[in-house]
């Protein structure tokens, strides 16, 4: 067993929370993740050969892929992500030199919170740096999506894969997924503080749904674009929708639908976080949750649950469903000093109605990639 000492290089990339803006990123909109300190780690070395082999802590397994047969990598159970983010940054020009990784994730799978971005953005990463190479961490990202994209299967957008390359400490980032802009805001939450909770539920987005969430927002788009002059559908206004959502089926209208109005609630959720308006911001969470579960139905009992019960509790001004969805991680926005009582009634409410025992995360808003020189 390799041990953490024994290497060159310490890269790590973080996994993320998205506060608001759920299921946009890939019709254009713009979102509003943070980067967590729950990250992968990737301990890397040289090893002078053609061959990445991989071990983890977590896990008995050992991996080796050749660097001239990346493409035969796709049904490992263990070590795809790895396989499939060096065969997009070596299709991208980059070099690849053999190396040994010793992959410690902290992000738990299944979670919500993008462990497989996590793993995809840290191994480019460590790639790029045990080879000798400077990276720019917007390509890191785009090469880690087309990674999950073409290798793994999941027609993601580029919220995930960003937010983890390019998080800083103690921001949200307001990120445009249609041109890739990004501001920085401060999270400064008031008396108030972000709860994770996890309903501990695996979800797997491959499996899911989630895919076909995403080719129903194309075919909408495709019949919006016979009366609008627009590229996505985030370019609709509310009122311009409301004109036109007669043109689409009933499940195509629901799924556009929550699609604009999310759209506009991370733009007021923009002007509330820098006003300071915490209130507000609580209710236009609540107002997600309720347009994920209604109308692009991608939440599932046990999230349901967890967010009903967070909404019950006075001190609790908003809670929803974060990430892809069939599963995973709420957040919550709780008064600061009622933190520790509202996790012991949220545990409690939620295992009185559920087979699931869920879990509160303790994770501080950190930097994306960061690489160290162990020696």
């Amino acid at each position: 067993m390799m041990r953490e000492e024994d290497f060159e290089y310490k890269v790590a990339a973080s996994g993320r929370v998205n506060i608001i803006g759920e299921h946009i990123d890939y019709c254009g909109g713009k979102v509003m993740p943070a980067a967590l300190s729950l990250k992968n780690t990737v301990y890397v070395r040289p090893n002078g050969t053609d061959t990445i082999n991989i071990s983890w802590t977590t896990l008995p397994d050992t991996v080796s892929l050749n660097i001239s047969e990346l493409e035969n990598y796709r049904h490992l159970k263990y070590g795809n992500y790895q396989a499939g983010s060096a065969l997009l940054w070596q299709k991208a020009g980059h070099k690849l030199v053999g190396c040994d990784m010793l992959q410690d994730c902290k992000v738990p799978f299944g979670s919500g919170l993008s462990s497989s971005a996590a793993i995809e953005v840290s191994t480019i990463a460590a790639l790029a740096t045990v080879a000798g190479e400077k990276f720019d961490n917007v390509e890191v990202a785009l090469c880690a999506q087309s990674a999950e994209r073409e290798y793994a299967g999941v027609n993601c957008g580029i919220m995930d894969q960003y937010a983890s390359a390019c998080g800083k400490k103690g921001m949200a980032m307001l990120l445009d997924c249609k041109t890739l802009e990004c501001d920085y805001l401060p999270l400064e939450l008031g008396a108030y503080s972000l709860v994770i909770t996890d309903c501990c539920k695996p979800h797997s987005l491959a499996d899911s749904k989630y895919n076909e969430r995403r080719s129903e927002t194309e075919e909408a788009l495709k019949i919006l674009q016979k009366r609008l002059d627009i590229t996505c559908l985030a370019d609709i206004t509310p009122v311009q929708f409301s004109q036109c959502a007669h043109m689409l089926p009933r499940v195509l209208r629901m799924r556009a639908e929550h699609v604009v109005n999310e759209c506009q609630r991370v733009r007021t959720a923009a002007q509330a976080m820098r006003a300071g308006n915490i209130e507000l911001l609580g209710r236009l969470i609540n107002q997600s949750h309720a347009s994920l579960k209604n109308l692009y139905q991608t939440t599932g009992f046990e999230p349901d649950v967890l967010v009903e019960a967070a909404q019950n509790y006075p001190e609790c001004i908003g809670s929803r469903l974060t990430g892809g969805g069939f599963g995973g991680c709420t957040i919550s926005l709780v008064k600061t000093e009622c933190v520790p009582e509202f996790k012991d009634y949220l545990l409690k409410a939620y295992a009185r109605r559920t087979s699931y025992n869920a879990v509160c995360y303790d994770a501080e808003i950190s930097d994306g990639i960061t690489v160290e020189k162990l020696k």
